[in-house]
């Protein structure tokens, strides 16, 4: 199950849950079986300079290659882009997941 944390100066006036939204529906389009995206947004009331960080992180696997990341981050670099205002910065980091990272839905 992949995760997206946004970070980003609140002047943007930015729909964070439509982003957060718009990850998921990229990632699935790169690799369908990926699941549900767990997603979480800060705001910073205090910055320096207007921004938004993405942060996904996926599990290994496979075909997640090199190839597979550059065209994922290329993707979310313009899908993430269409919903914010200009002037502002952009930085999308992709990371994988070691082996001991768990995760289990609890009920």
């Amino acid at each position: 199950m992949p995760h997206c944390e946004l970070s980003y100066s609140d002047d943007l006036g930015i729909d964070a849950k439509a982003i957060l939204a718009e990850v998921e529906d990229c990632i699935l389009s790169h690799d369908e079986g990926a699941g549900e995206t767990k997603g979480r947004a800060f705001p910073a009331p205090v910055f320096h300079h207007s921004h938004l960080k993405a942060s996904v992180a996926l599990l290994s696997k496979p075909h997640r290659g090199a190839a597979f990341t550059a065209a994922l981050q290329a993707d979310l670099v313009q899908r993430i882009a269409a919903h914010l205002p200009r002037p502002c910065w952009l930085s999308v980091d992709i990371t994988y997941s070691t082996a001991t990272y768990h995760t289990e839905f609890l009920e």
